[in-house]
């Protein structure tokens, strides 16, 4: 029954390390070269070659040594390097390599043995090259001389298997034997007596052979000196001496006495003593009297470099005959060694939002000491977010117990103490510093809840106008903070392409110049994204307002300035100061006081004589005129408007100067003759051609006085004259904007020699057409005239302007 409540228990114990305590054994042939294949672990484990890497597999061991290599692609497990197994386990019968194979994620550990087996990788070794034996010649056939044997580091088969001499000779042979399993001598036997006077002394080898295969052997040579008389050897008091001796002994400390006795006397009975085997860890470590068989020590002992040690003691008479004992020392412990603690696994930083349960750290303890000294136990300090659970063997896990919050504690400061159960105890602390990670649970804040920026217009490109700035309370990647445009309401299109925002620090640029006559104001959303999984965003707007500048010339509506040549406006020989000679039109795309626009005379032919209206650009009379001025007139007139600096625009026009309005059927080669030299040839040419249409100029004049009077009766049906239409210009000068009523005027030009009429363009070239009525007119209409042109569609706008009655009575 007790038993079976045994079996039970086990079974408990395992299911409870369930999938941390799998135990895989493999053997692997001592002296295998690095990479040499062990076994395929992964396959063993019952794991995919990929789990290894997802999983970051690895091996750890108590001593940190790492023999063995763990290839993650293939999960094949191999050879770190040549491995020695004398080295690593000495005479031990097995020699096992034990480690874990632990997996992260979740947390999972094999445990992994690996049996080094032995090769014949060594040779017997005698521990001196020669040996010489003084034997009587009285010594009877069948005495036996102990030699010592040679010592073969391999085990098992490969160890030594027996004895040879050569050559062989008709005086000894060799007998190999034991005591017990683990005590093996060797023995010199005389076999046929020896005699002095024949033969003084002799020489042979003694071969050691190994049972490997092939089969390795050591050599040693044996001198016999052949001696009269004495025929005792010495006899140790007993075969083999055990003494202990404390690790922290002093130097000088007496180990253990042995002690030979001879019944001879004399000379013969004088027993010296001295270590017969050189044995590698005793070398320094033991010192022995020769006279008193005392065994000191010469160097301070380590229980946990040697727990023991084995020497061998020959005692020798004077006469040559020895004797040998074996003397086995054991250290003991005490507690001079604190408990180790290796950390195989640590996890920081953790999650604010892991579970508790979670492995954070898996290590193990151990002591060097022994017994109670090595004994272990492990504890926690005041923690109430962290705890300690024993895994197996020596093994324990740190798993949280409880939920963590970034934002009340950031990192734990973890200290486990190990102590062992020494009188006194010796103990050993180790921190682990767990940071906690943040999680992504908190959007970035704008600074502002909207934004707005001044540009001046006609910017350079790329200029920067601001900036936005939000902050997030999270940590590393989940507070880095980018920034992009979007449009400003979700159903715009995308944002203007002219803004642009730099995603790093929140820099508002504009991309390219702006047009206040364009755009006024331009509005985006501006997004601030953090680089969390999933990430969060917020929303702020961005206003950008286009400061305006002067930036258009004012552009000369009337008088058309790309005709050519230009129209001459016709002013009568008998106009009084005052007279209205035309109406220079301009306007200005800028606004406010940058579109007030002022009229100045720049250059004139006589500038006595004209004077132009600074704010209405009326060019009229400065004084009457006489015959001593100049027929044909030119004038520049300076339009300027009000911003900083100012911007103007010139408009050439030019006058002819005519006592009657016959004149104007001048052709305009003979005025440029007058002017150059007044040929009288021409004017004879000019007076011939135009006296015939004099009265009929006359009568045309007549006529279109009385339709100018009747059309103006009419209010709706009449057209504008050259007054209405230059104070309707000059309002709109005045407003930025044209008037609606679209006029027609018919002129007669000083260069139509041949009777031809011109319609002059439409004052308003770079406005669509319209009708001359007073009503409105929508912005998506452009209402043109529709068919031909007729004279009794068109007025006079200008006194100097023939009606349609004139033009139909030439």
């Amino acid at each position: 029954m007790a038993f079976a409540r045994q079996v039970l228990c086990l079974s408990a114990f395992l299911s409870l390390v369930h999938g941390r305590s799998e135990l895989l054994r493999y053997s692997v042939a001592e002296e295998r070269e690095s990479g040499s294949v062990v076994a395929n672990v992964a396959e063993d484990a019952g794991l995919a070659p990929a789990q290894l890497s997802a999983r970051r597999a690895r091996l750890a061991s108590e001593d940190g040594r790492q023999h063995f290599r763990l290839e993650r692609g293939t999960g094949r497990l191999v050879v770190a390097e040549r491995l020695d197994r004398e080295e690593l386990c000495g005479q031990a019968a097995t020699c096992t390599l034990p480690f874990e194979l632990v997996l992260a994620n979740p947390l999972q550990f094999f445990r992994v043995e690996v049996a080094v087996q032995d090769i014949n990788d060594h040779s017997p070794v005698f521990p001196e090259e020669q040996v010489t034996f003084k034997i009587l010649e009285t010594s009877n056939p069948g005495s036996r001389f102990p030699l010592e044997g040679a010592q073969d580091l391999d085990i098992g088969s490969n160890s030594i298997q027996a004895y040879s001499i050569s050559p062989e000779n008709e005086y000894f042979s060799v007998f190999f034997g034991s005591h017990s399993d683990y005590e093996k001598y060797v023995e010199l036997v005389l076999e046929k007596p020896l005699d002095r006077e024949e033969q003084a002394d002799m020489r042979f080898s003694l071969i050691a052979m190994d049972g490997g295969s092939p089969s390795r052997s050591g050599t040693m040579e044996i001198h016999i000196v052949v001696l009269d008389v004495n025929d005792n050897t010495p006899l140790f008091t007993q075969r083999v001496y055990i003494g202990k001796v404390l690790e922290n002994a002093p130097e000088g400390s007496v180990v253990i006495r042995v002690v030979a006795t001879d019944v001879d006397v004399g000379p013969n009975g004088d027993i010296s003593y001295q270590f017969s085997q050189a044995v590698s860890q005793s070398d320094s470590t033991f010192v022995i009297d020769p006279v008193s068989g005392e065994i000191k020590l010469t160097k301070p002992l380590d229980f946990e470099a040697a727990e023991k040690y084995e020497l061998s003691v020959r005692a020798t008479d004077g006469g040559g005959l020895s004797a040998i004992c074996k003397v086995l020392v054991e250290v003991v412990d005490v507690n001079d060694n604190a408990p180790e603690l290796v950390v195989s696994s640590f996890s920081s930083p953790l999650p604010e939002n892991a579970l508790p349960g979670m492995v954070v750290a898996l290590f193990n303890v151990k002591d060097r000491d022994s017994g109670a000294n090595g004994k272990i136990s492990c504890a926690l300090e005041d923690q109430l977010a962290f705890s300690l659970h024993p895994a197996y063997k020596n093994y324990y896990e740190l798993v949280t117990v409880s939920v963590l919050d970034r934002e009340e504690t950031a990192r734990y400061i973890l200290s486990v103490t190990a102590a062992d159960a020494g009188s006194p105890p010796l103990t050993t602390t180790h921190t682990f510093t767990v940071d906690i990670s943040d999680v992504n649970d908190n959007a970035p804040i704008f600074n502002q809840t909207s934004y707005t920026m001044y540009v001046h217009e006609n910017n350079v490109p790329t200029v920067l106008v601001g900036a936005v700035s939000a902050a997030d309370t999270d940590t590393g990647s989940n507070a880095k903070v980018t920034y992009s445009l979007l449009p400003a309401h979700p159903t715009e299109q995308p944002p203007c392409s002219c803004i642009s925002v730099n995603s790093e620090n929140g820099d508002v640029f504009v991309l390219r110049p702006l047009d206040y006559e364009q755009v006024k104001q331009i509005e985006v959303s501006v997004r601030a994204s953090d680089a969390g999984s999933p990430p969060l965003s917020a929303n702020v707007t961005v206003r950008l307002v286009v400061v305006h500048e002067n930036d258009n010339v004012p552009l000369v509506l009337y008088p058309s300035q790309d005709s050519s040549p230009p129209s001459s406006e016709l002013v009568p020989m008998s106009a009084e100061a005052g007279y209205l000679v035309t109406k220079v039109v301009a306007v200005d795309a800028d606004s406010g006081q940058n579109s007030w626009l002022s009229y100045h005379l720049l250059r004139a032919t006589d500038p006595g004589l004209f004077v132009v209206g600074a704010q209405s650009g009326e060019v009229r009379l400065r004084r009457p005129v006489t015959e001593r001025d100049p027929m044909k007139q030119k004038l520049v007139v300076l339009v300027r408007d009000n911003g900083q600096p100012p911007l103007s625009a010139t408009a050439s026009l030019s006058a002819l100067l005519l006592s009657d309005f016959s004149d104007v059927r001048l052709p305009h080669s003979s005025l440029a003759t007058e002017d150059d030299g007044d040929s009288l040839t021409m004017y004879l040419i000019i007076s011939l051609v135009f006296v015939s249409l004099l009265f009929l100029a006359s009568m045309a004049a007549f006529v279109l006085r009385k339709m100018c009077k009747r059309n103006e009766l009419k209010g709706g049906h009449m057209l504008y004259g050259a007054g209405n239409l230059q104070s309707g210009l000059a309002d709109a000068a005045a407003a930025g904007t044209l008037p609606h009523p679209y006029c027609y005027e018919i002129s007669l030009t000083t260069g139509s020699g041949n009777s031809e009429f011109k319609f002059l363009k439409p004052i308003l070239p770079s406005l669509p057409p319209q009708h001359c009525t007073t009503g409105r007119v929508t912005d998506d209409e452009q209402v043109f005239p529709s068919g031909p042109i007729t004279l009794e569609d068109v007025a006079p706008a200008h006194p100097g302007m023939l009606s349609a009655e004139q033009f139909n009575s030439l």
